[in-house]
């Protein structure tokens, strides 16, 4: 009787032991592969956030490291101290290749975030006056974007054959002479309160308390081709092919994701899936 006692203890002792083994399902930390993602507040950061524990489901283990300019994040990746970032639309990635000398690729596409034209001192378009400030991101896509949005709002001509590389110097008509404040993307949003008008990128309007569907005196229209040129997207080291960037994919183009784009930022983030 005691040996069988033993042998019906030792079988138990493995069911439990298989049992285990079934239920921790790549949940246990030792086993999860991490993704280390570098991202900006609002609302890159917000969104890998939200999909952190879908990811955990699936084994992966997302690090994220908080970025607050659109600099460090290509550079930290590019040395490898990354795996992945999310900041970035593809003209300003390839922008930065050229300039840097960097090799990254856009491998994932999430969201839009429309550029909008925000009142600061002055509340209308109707109240612009000569010599005006208008503050603008300085970075060479973003600032072409701006342009051609003040452009749109009948404020300033841009030279038609500057495209989205166009400085202050392509401007060929100004008859308010209005004066553009080129100011680091993260800077025009604080600067609101001292110019008369601000064009600012979607997520420093976010992280301002602004929304460009409710805000805005004009914004990029979510249908048009700046949505399909300007997607944010999920970066890596061109080549670098790991599963997990297929199951971030998978997770971050979810329904379950669209559904909270949609709900948290009212039209501030589009999703692009």
């Amino acid at each position: 009787m005691k040996k069988k006692g033993v042998l019906l203890l030792a079988v138990i002792a493995v069911i439990a032991l298989l049992l285990a083994g079934c239920g921790n399902n790549g949940q246990d930390g030792e086993d999860l592969v991490t993704l280390k993602i570098g991202a900006t507040p609002v609302p890159h950061y917000e969104i890998l956030d939200f999909i952190k524990p879908m990811m955990e489901e699936e084994g992966i283990e997302l690090e994220i490291i908080e970025f607050t300019d659109y600099v460090q994040p290509n550079l930290t990746l590019a040395n490898e101290e990354l795996d992945a970032n999310f900041f970035q639309h593809v003209p300003y990635l390839e922008d930065f290749n050229i300039k840097n000398e960097t090799d990254l690729s856009a491998v994932i596409s999430v969201h839009f975030e429309p550029l909008g034209l925000y009142p600061g001192k002055t509340a209308t378009l109707n109240e612009i006056k000569e010599g005006d400030q208008i503050a603008v991101p300085n970075d060479t896509t973003n600032e072409a974007r701006a342009l051609l949005l003040l452009e749109e709002a009948g404020l300033i001509e841009v030279d038609d054959n500057a495209g989205l590389e166009a400085t202050v110097k392509d401007i060929t008509s100004n008859p308010l002479n209005l004066e553009i404040v080129e100011l680091e993307a993260a800077q025009v949003s604080r600067s609101l309160v001292d110019v008369n008008m601000a064009v600012i990128n979607g997520n420093y309007a976010i992280e301002a308390g602004l929304n460009a569907a409710a805000d805005a005196l004009l914004a990029e229209d979510k249908d048009s081709l700046a949505a399909q040129t300007f997607a944010n997207v999920i970066v890596t080291r061109t080549g670098d092919d790991r599963e997990m960037f297929e199951t971030l994919k998978n997770v971050i183009q979810s329904d379950e994701v669209k559904q909270f784009l949609e709900e948290k930022y009212e039209g501030s983030v589009v999703p692009m899936f």
